[in-house]
């Protein structure tokens, strides 16, 4: 490995196609897979999730370990989740052949939407951040899903599409704020962390990538059943977003006419768009149903 590639046990450019041809994987488009292929990248990523020595780490989507073992060289041990066989097969053997130890290491060969229990490492314990280069085309459902059900995890900083980091963290009035936006602020503050050349993947994307970074509240906002009537309005309100809430929300509450009811409940314009509340304003809505169904 030369310096250009990167010091240390990190996979270089040539290292990713030499593993790949010898196990005969060829990236999925399918399944949204772009390798990174520079360390410098991975340090860059594993440097901004801010993650401590000796912490616990789910990373969905391993692929070939390239930021696995950038989370092993930062100290972090691993529980990660992968869809596609053949990299599930190869990567236990990939992180052997560099000296990590197994102890520091979990593996689910899994559809990470369908997990429902974390794998618990024997030395770092349960993960309590997420840091993944996540698939393009489920990388929403992805992020979100974990923090629904994995309460331990208190930080996650992804690499996804651009569009999509601009929408998780985009705030109220703006013309990207929807549903994902407002469902990540439901678990705590998401912002853009860094952007990522698309000349670093294998294959090169069409698309280009960025970082971005959410820290769970402190306190939740609300429990389980709360999330779930909050949510309800959010899909509700988004579905037509070009339409007044009344109107928007006249399904989801029986009527426009009750809509109206809530909304005058909530303490909300019924002729504003969803567009303009932020996460208070749809729990106040999610409440003032509930109010008026008693």
């Amino acid at each position: 490995m030369s310096a250009a590639e990167g010091p240390g046990p990190l996979l270089s450019a040539r290292d990713i196609r030499e593993l790949a041809a010898a196990a005969g994987i060829r990236p999925s488009k399918q399944r949204g897979q772009n390798f990174v292929m520079d360390p410098n990248t991975v340090r860059t990523i594993v440097e901004r999730a801010g993650l401590e020595p000796g912490q616990a780490v789910l990373e969905v989507g391993p692929g070939l370990g390239s930021l696995t073992l950038g989370l092993f060289e930062a100290g972090a041990d691993v529980a990660a989740i992968e869809l596609d066989r053949g990299l599930a097969e190869l990567l236990p053997a990939t992180l052997a052949a560099r000296g990590i130890d197994e102890e520091r290491f979990r593996l689910l060969h899994a559809d990470a939407l369908q997990v429902t229990e974390l794998p618990v490492l024997p030395r770092a314990g349960v993960p309590t951040a997420l840091v993944a280069n996540l698939p393009y085309n489920v990388a929403t459902p992805i992020l979100l899903t974990a923090l629904e059900r994995f309460a331990s995890l208190r930080t996650a900083l992804v690499m996804v599409q651009t569009e999509v980091v601009e929408r998780l963290s985009a705030g109220p009035g703006s013309r990207i704020y929807g549903a994902p936006s407002v469902k990540a602020a439901w678990y705590g503050r998401a912002e853009l962390a860094g952007r990522i050349s698309r000349q670093i993947f294998w294959p090169v994307p069409n698309v280009d990538s960025a970082l971005v970074r959410l820290v769970r509240h402190e306190v939740p906002l609300g429990d389980d059943a709360e999330r779930i009537a909050v949510f309800a309005v959010v899909d509700a309100a988004f579905a037509q977003r070009r339409k007044t809430l009344r109107a928007a929300l006249g399904t989801w509450a029986g009527s426009p006419a009750r809509a109206e009811a809530v909304l005058r409940e909530a303490g909300i314009d019924p002729g504003a768009r969803g567009e303009t509340l932020d996460v208070d304003g749809f729990r106040a809505i999610a409440r003032a149903d509930a109010v008026i169904a008693r």
